[in-house]
């Protein structure tokens, strides 16, 4: 009976306490006044604190203090309160004064009793190795006792970008466990980067000036993607010279790195390189070229459509050589009809034929 009478009690003044922080008593012309105004402490520091109980409506025998630990002096009517080691995560103060109405005038002092995170780790949900494009990936940050929770903002990175904030819903005031998670879907760009997590106890303008900050291991992705050809096909037909250099650029990106299988027209050879490159091009190169690139996530292919022309040069020498011959011709022919034109007249295709002729007597020569 007794104990339960001592709980009451408690309980009834713990009520009381804050029915004068957050109630407003209309006799009551000042509050007590602490100084800091609010109280951030890290678990098992010291602290201390000042309340000035009031101005002028009060006597300093009408004034207290209120506390759950610690000790505190009085010098009239300020106050002074002190703290070796703060390990009561439910701890108040309150400062009051009686005014001479007989009413109790009182004011708490906000304290925030923090503990920076003990470990943060990060992870992906349900996977492990490789990632691919495209698909969606749940990242995980686990903060381990750490406490105000309601106070902690993690944010997720890939490198230096953040990809979101999040906070807690819990308002638990002793340390906790909290595990955070965020969905993204993954790119071909994040190939190579670093995952990671940051806790940051956000307490406001009376905690430290650098908030608490607690970073996770960095995890590199590895994204696969299929291969993307760095330049696209090009359906116009590739008019060539006859012994120009021919260059085919089947040049791609990809993870794995692709490989390369090309299709030629003679069906003569293979090659397995990104640029096919022919140094002396002949009239039997010409036709279809089709470049197929693959890895263990897709295959693209590439077309290559080459027309082969003669040389500027050989059509000159040949013409040239054409002309020379008809006018050599020509002049054998002018030169035989002119020497058969001078014997007598003849006709050019008498000449050409070369007739027979009847051999005379030698009698008659002599009569000719």
């Amino acid at each position: 009976m007794f104990c339960c009478c001592i709980f009451l009690a408690v309980s009834l003044l713990h009520s009381l306490c804050h029915f004068h922080v957050s109630g407003y008593d209309r006799s009551c012309t000042e509050y007590p006044v602490f100084t800091p105004s609010a109280l951030v402490v890290k678990y098992g520091d010291p602290a201390n604190v000042t309340c000035v109980v009031c101005q002028k409506d009060c006597r300093g025998d009408s004034s207290g203090l209120e506390h759950a630990v610690g000790k505190f002096t009085k010098n009239g009517t300020t106050m002074f309160w002190t703290v070796d080691r703060l390990t009561e995560w439910d701890t108040y103060l309150m400062c009051y004064y009686n005014n001479d109405a007989g009413d109790q005038c009182g004011s708490t002092v906000d304290i925030t009793i923090y503990q920076p995170p003990e470990s943060v780790s990060f992870s992906f949900v349900n996977h492990t190795g490789m990632m691919f494009e495209n698909q969606l990936y749940t990242l995980q940050c686990s903060v381990q006792n750490v406490a105000p929770v309601q106070n902690l903002t993690v944010t997720f990175y890939r490198g230096n970008t953040a990809l979101g904030h999040l906070q807690s819903n819990s308002e638990e005031k002793k340390p906790v466990n909290e595990t955070f998670t965020l969905n993204i879907a993954s790119s071909r760009e994040d190939d190579g980067a670093q995952y990671w997590c940051e806790a940051k106890l956000e307490l406001g303008p009376a905690g430290p000036q650098r908030p608490p900050v607690v970073t996770s291991e960095k995890l590199p992705a590895i994204v696969h993607y299929g291969p993307e050809l760095k330049e696209p096909p090009n359906p116009d037909v590739i008019t060539i010279t006859e012994g120009d250099t021919l260059h085919l650029n089947c040049s791609s990106v990809g993870n794995p790195s692709p490989s390369y299988t090309w299709t030629l027209p003679t069906n003569s050879s293979s090659y397995s390189g990104s640029v096919l490159t022919i140094k002396s091009v002949g009239f039997e190169h010409e036709g279809q070229y089709i470049c197929t690139v693959s890895n263990t996530v897709g295959t693209v292919t590439k077309e290559f459509n080459i027309d082969v022309q003669a040389s500027p040069l050989i059509r000159i020498i040949a013409g040239v050589t054409a002309a020379v011959l008809f006018v050599f011709i020509l002049c054998v022919l002018c030169c035989r009809f002119y020497k058969q034109n001078r014997k007598g007249s003849y006709n050019l295709k008498d000449v050409l034929r070369f007739p027979k002729h009847t051999a005379l007597p030698l009698q008659n020569c002599e009569n000719v």
